[in-house]
Formats: structure tokens, C-alpha cells, sequence
């Protein structure tokens, strides 16, 4: 007699094949006549098909599949059309999303149009595959927990790709389509907005994505251990109390002093994986258009302790000089001041025989209008120049913790940055260059030292 064992079915049940429940005279015929295979039997349920797509399902088929097909194209054509090279560098192509100086406009279809079209078509096909799910839930009198779930995850796919760029004003903002790109952007993301492993809805997601693998594998455990004795029949030992259930619940209060029920582990299993991409999903919306830096905002809520500084304090003979004579930074300069006046106030932008100067004020990013103005100038005569590039550097005072500094360093240059690429500079162009003393080493909040410095010169 054969041994029932638990990775792999040994022994495999079989009857007369059914199509299913009948469907109300309204819905579609069933597709595919029922057959069995023995392999998949060892993993699951032998019997294949057969299939219900009804309306839904076919027209979520047809904008799915259209939204694949531009996908490949566009892949195919990054790559010459050359097939080889498609398979060979898969992994690596993406269909970008459009630039930033389009900002919410609808770009050419080279330049982002396709990805628009293409989460467009991927959009409705979710939707009407989750409007499929729930319809089916009910058609067979069951609960909506499936659909619900899966509506989870839609939640997380429109915040990266829709609500969020949205909220940004710009479609670059978004996921491209491809494999090592969309895990280039969550990377560039957790830079640019100071390490999402700040970001208090970004560990919550965390927890609930290990307790889902850690639910499931405590649960399928358990089951395959008591399959021996029935306890793969889940509904039955619900019900009617058996060895298997008995024994599956005494191990685990005998472990840990407490165990769930054959039903309550179920939610428990649901709730986690629900919650998973919801609060994901949470952290990456209020990423950018709520909190800008998750580092210096943790800083400041106390949950990062404050790092005291490591480095001696080196005087920069050059930035010395700016501070007694600030004035040399704008067009006109006025008489010295005497040594022992305070520092004069220095304007808020400045232009440079090679760029521009940005000078900020304490503890902020923002740009002003007037910084604004020069920089969309410079962005023009950049436009004017394709073969130049802009080298963006940011400097912060002496004052205060030098880690939160030198983060509040990092992000103006990046607001620099991000100003110039929405003006319409390819990111090509930004070069992000940290200088080796980033500190100003001024005493005081002196205007010269909180400053972006964008150096152009020609490209090779």
C-alpha cells in the first residue's frame, strides 16, 4: 500500500471529472474540457481546467497583453531589434518613464509616451482582473477576502506609479518597466529622500512581510506534520475535533504557551500580507511630498540619536576669504568691510563666470523664486550648449551636528539638482560631485557656508 508523505502526493484520489457548480444563465460557458496530469497531481489538485474568463476576464486579457507587447517592442528596439540582444540583456531594459521637464504633460511617445500608454493599459487590466475576482467570490457564495488582498497590492502599484508622481508634479517620479531599473529606482528613492530605513511605514511594511513568511511557514509546518493523522482536511478538523488538530495545537501551546486555531491562523496570515503592501505603500506616498529627508526627520523627532564629530576642523583658506569679503561673490563689489564688522548679506543666488552660486537658508532645501529665476537661466544657456554638463556641490556651516549637516548638504544639491532636470537638462548633464570638506568651517550661521555651488564646463 502506498505511504501518504508530505512534500509530494503519493497517493492521488481520482473520479469522474467535473466541470463545477452550474452558472447563472447570464454568464459565460466555461472554456476547455477537464483533463487530469499525474505531476501536477504530486503538487496539487491533478484535474486542469476548466477555465472561466467571462467578459472581464477577456477584456483584462486584452489590455494586459497589449500593454506586455509595447513593453517587449520598446525593449526590443533599445537593442537594435536584435533578439539576441534581448535575451541577453532582459534583465537590464526598461521602459522609462517620461523626463523631468515634461513635469505632467504628455510627452512624444519616444520620450515617455509609450510608458504612459503602457500604465494606462496596465491600470484598467488590473482593475478589471480584481472586478473579475470579486465577481467570481460571489457568483460561488464565497467571501471577498481574495479580491480585497489583491486590491492591496493595486494600492501599492498606483502610489509608485500614479498618486505619488502626481503629488510631485512630474511623471519622471514613477517605477520604469524592467526588472534591475525598477530596483534602481526604490534605491535611488531611499537615497534621495535620506535612507527609507527611516521611514516608520517603510518598517511596518518590513514587519509584516517577514510575519507573513514567518506565518506561513509556521502553518505549513504544522499541517504537513499532522497530515499523517488527517490535518491536510482542514474543515473537517475544524468541525469535528481530531488527533491531528489536537496535536498541531498542543505542540505549539507546549512551545510557546499559546497556539491558533485551524481558522484563526488563516486571518492572521491575511491580515499580514494585506498590511504589507498597504503601509508600504503609506511610507512611499509620504515620501518626497510630505517628508523630503527620513534621516533628518527622524533626527529631529528624536528617533536618531545625534553622532558627535569625528574629523578635526580644517580651516578652508578660500572660503575664509569669501566670508571677509562676500561681495565678491555678486556682480558689484562694494568697499571692505572692516575687519571687525559682521559678516554682510550676501544675496540668496549669484551668478559665476562658470555657473551659479545657491545660497540657503538655515536648516532648508526649498529654492526661492529669486534662485529660481537665475536657475532657469542657467538651465537655458544650457539647453544652448549640449555638449556642457553642470558639476553640483553642496556646502553646510560649522554649526550644529555634523551628520545632520552633511545630509542637509546632500539634499540642497539635490533640490539643485531636481530643479535643473524638471527645466529640461537630462540627468546625464547633473553630475552630483561631493566635495572633501563639504564643512564650511565658518563660525556662526554665515550665509556663504549653506550654499550649492553648479560649476559648467564642456563634456567630453
Amino acid at each position: 500500500m502506498a505511504e501518504y508523505q508530505n512534500l509530494f502526493t503519493a497517493v492521488q484520489p481520482t473520479g469522474p471529472l467535473h466541470g463545477g457548480v452550474p452558472l447563472p444563465r447570464e454568464d459565460w460557458e466555461r472554456t476547455g474540457k477537464p483533463f487530469l496530469v499525474h505531476l501536477l497531481g504530486r503538487l496539487g489538485n491533478a484535474q486542469i481546467g476548466p477555465v472561466y474568463l467571462g467578459g472581464l476576464g477577456v477584456a483584462s486579457l486584452v489590455f494586459g497583453i497589449a500593454a506586455f507587447n509595447i513593453i517587449g517592442f520598446n525593449m526590443l528596439a533599445s537593442v537594435g531589434w536584435n533578439p539576441i540582444e534581448l535575451v541577453r540583456q532582459l534583465f537590464w531594459l526598461a521602459l522609462e518613464p517620461p523626463a523631468p521637464a515634461y513635469g505632467l504633460s504628455i510627452p512624444p511617445l519616444q520620450q515617455g509616451g509609450w510608458w504612459l500608454i503602457v500604465g494606462f493599459l496596465l491600470t484598467v487590466s488590473m482593475m478589471l482582473w480584481w472586478a473579475r475576482t470579486y465577481r467570481r467570490a460571489r457568483q460561488l457564495g464565497m467571501g471577498t477576502h481574495i479580491a480585497w488582498a489583491f486590491a492591496a497590492a493595486i494600492w501599492l502599484y498606483l502610489v509608485c506609479g500614479f498618486f505619488r508622481p502626481i503629488m510631485m508634479g512630474s511623471w519622471s517620479e514613477a517605477v520604469p518597466f524592467g526588472v534591475w531599473p525598477h530596483l534602481d529606482w526604490v534605491s535611488a528613492l531611499s537615497l534621495r529622500h535620506g535612507n527609507l530605513f527611516y521611514n516608520p511605514f517603510h518598517a511596518l511594511s518590513i514587519v509584516f512581510l517577514y510575519g507573513s513568511v514567518l506565518l506561513f511557514a509556521m502553518h505549513g509546518a504544522t499541517i504537513l506534520a499532522v497530515s499523517r493523522f488527517g490535518g491536510d482536511r482542514e474543515i473537517e478538523q475544524i468541525i469535528d475535533r481530531g488527533t491531528a488538530s489536537e496535536r498541531a495545537a498542543l505542540f505549539w501551546r507546549w512551545t510557546m504557551g499559546f497556539n491558533a486555531t485551524m481558522e484563526s491562523i488563516h486571518r492572521w496570515a491575511w491580515w499580514f500580507a494585506v498590511l504589507c503592501p498597504l503601509t508600504g505603500g503609506i511610507g512611499i506616498l509620504l515620501t518626497g511630498p510630505v517628508v523630503d529627508n527620513w534621516y533628518l526627520w527622524s533626527a529631529k523627532h528624536g528617533v536618531v540619536p545625534s553622532y558627535p564629530a569625528t574629523y578635526k576642523v580644517v580651516v578652508d583658506p578660500a572660503l575664509q576669504a569669501a566670508r571677509a569679503t562676500p561681495a565678491a561673490l555678486t556682480a558689484a563689489a562694494p568697499a571692505a568691510a572692516p575687519a571687525a564688522a559682521p559678516v554682510a548679506a550676501v544675496a540668496d543666488v549669484t551668478r559665476t563666470p562658470d555657473g551659479a552660486t545657491v545660497f540657503f537658508k538655515v536648516a532648508s532645501t526649498e529654492i526661492t523664486p529669486t534662485q529660481a529665476e537665475v536657475l532657469t537661466e542657467l538651465a537655458n544657456e544650457l539647453k544652448g550648449k549640449p555638449q556642457f554638463k553642470a558639476t553640483i556641490s553642496g556646502y553646510h556651516s560649522a554649526t550644529g551636528d555634523l551628520a545632520q549637516n552633511q545630509e542637509l548638504a546632500k539634499g540642497r544639491a539635490f533640490a539643485v539638482r531636481d530643479f535643473l532636470g524638471k527645466a529640461g537638462i537630462g540627468e546625464d548633464r547633473l553630475v552630483l560631485e561631493k566635495p572633501l570638506q563639504t564643512e564650511a568651517n565658518i563660525s556662526g550661521e554665515d550665509p556663504v557656508a549653506r550654499r550649492v555651488e553648479i560649476k559648467v564646463a564642456g563634456g567630453n
